[in-house]
């Protein structure tokens, strides 16, 4: 029987491959099946749990019986109440909860969206390297094009505004920045957020800054909001999500807030898109944002210890680490001699169970570099640094 293959994919995806942690289940499934123990410290999805009374609240407002269909698009005047809430008490910011603030389904999902309602084909965008690859895929689905911002351990990862020929600052429309930031762990200051704005009102740049990790901190840092810099809200939006603060990844529940102008287009976009989320989750996600938040103190030295364990057990075996102040990843330089991430991590998988992410995926900055997630069992994250050492030695 003839099989006729009438399907093109569209050419802003025809060339895309499947996220990376997506590609890794093949591998692991043939792992296992030889007998392989798997220790994930790839990915960075919290092991824990959001604390009882966040659990509660959902299971309580799931039993209410009008609760069960469509929310409003873009959240609820209850969640949007308490993201305003939670950005008052946290960083002394004053957001109007029906203009200035937007519930989204994770903030993974407004990072995307922002690029399809600010970018026109051949729009260029400023995107750090290393970083979270959904900044750049989502500029080349929408047609954008790419700059890259270099982060480097000389820099302190941060970008370097006056290497950016004045030329292409003035064709950029877009600039991702992210504090705390993934993959390298590293911070910015309010100094260096001010110097970003002003970069970016001299040469009419939207800023976009992905804020998931602010509330994961150590060693009494305290990471900062980009729109405590006065006038930052007139040309920037803040993501921020429940995933990593709140150990709630699987309940996709993030927000956009700050420009009043993005913020109503990224709801427009959105109204056509998707229905909005479930309420008893939405009401549960507000419980987290304005409920006494003593409590991540401690679930914050419980990575703390996680990363001093895989920090000493890299320097054993000639990794080049920083100590990161923030974020749930360490980033390492792979020792002298190595060079090739890809095959480092593929290798390490091979022979130890041990899987990490090769920092080619966050760029070509990255290369040189390995991550490791703090987001696995503390015993489990001893037990991976065991037999990576093993095997170096």
């Amino acid at each position: 029987m003839n099989t006729y293959n009438f399907f093109i994919p569209a050419n802003r995806i025809s060339n895309f491959k499947p996220y990376f942690f997506a590609s890794l289940a093949k591998k692991f499934n043939r792992l296992q099946a030889e007998g392989m123990d798997i220790i994930r410290i790839d990915m960075g999805s919290p092991d824990l749990p959001p604390p009882d009374f966040i659990i509660e609240q959902l299971c309580q407002q799931a039993h209410l019986p009008n609760v069960h269909g469509y929310s409003a698009n873009g959240g609820t005047p209850v969640i949007r109440q308490a993201i305003a809430s939670y950005y008052k008490k946290r960083f002394d910011i004053n957001l109007d909860p029906g203009n200035e603030v937007l519930a989204l389904i994770g903030s993974k999902e407004g990072l995307f969206n922002l690029s399809q309602i600010i970018l026109n084909p051949g729009d260029l965008v400023l995107i750090s390297d290393p970083g979270y690859p959904v900044y750049s895929a989502s500029t080349l689905i929408a047609g954008g094009e790419i700059y890259k911002m270099p982060l480097t351990y000389e820099n302190n990862f941060l970008p370097d505004f006056s290497q950016i020929p004045a030329e292409t600052a003035r064709q950029a429309k877009l600039m991702w920045l992210n504090y705390p930031n993934n993959p390298t762990g590293a911070v910015a200051s309010l100094e260096f957020f001010k110097s970003a704005v002003d970069f970016a009102r001299e040469y009419e740049i939207i800023i976009a800054h992905d804020a998931p990790y602010v509330d994961i901190c150590f060693n009494n840092y305290v990471a900062p909001s980009i729109l405590q810099v006065p006038g930052a809200r007139e040309l920037t939006v803040e993501f921020n999500s429940l995933s990593k603060t709140y150990n709630m990844a699987g309940w996709r529940v993030g927000m956009a807030v700050g420009n009043a102008e993005i913020i109503k287009y990224l709801s427009t976009y959105k109204s056509q898109v998707d229905s909005s989320h479930f309420i008893p989750i939405l009401d549960a996600a507000a419980t987290a944002l304005t409920s006494d938040q003593s409590w991540l103190a401690d679930r914050n030295k419980i990575y703390e210890t996680r990363r001093d364990i895989v920090i000493e057990g890299l320097r054993r075996v000639g990794f080049s680490v920083e100590t990161p102040p923030a974020a749930i990843y360490v980033w390492a330089k792979l020792p002298q001699g190595i060079n090739d991430s890809m095959t480092f991590c593929d290798q390490l998988l091979e022979n130890t169970g041990v899987s990490t992410t090769p920092g080619l995926v966050y760029g070509e900055f990255g290369e040189g570099y390995i991550r490791i997630s703090l987001g696995t069992a503390t015993d489990r994250i001893s037990e991976a640094m065991d037999r990576i050492v093993k095997w170096m030695n």
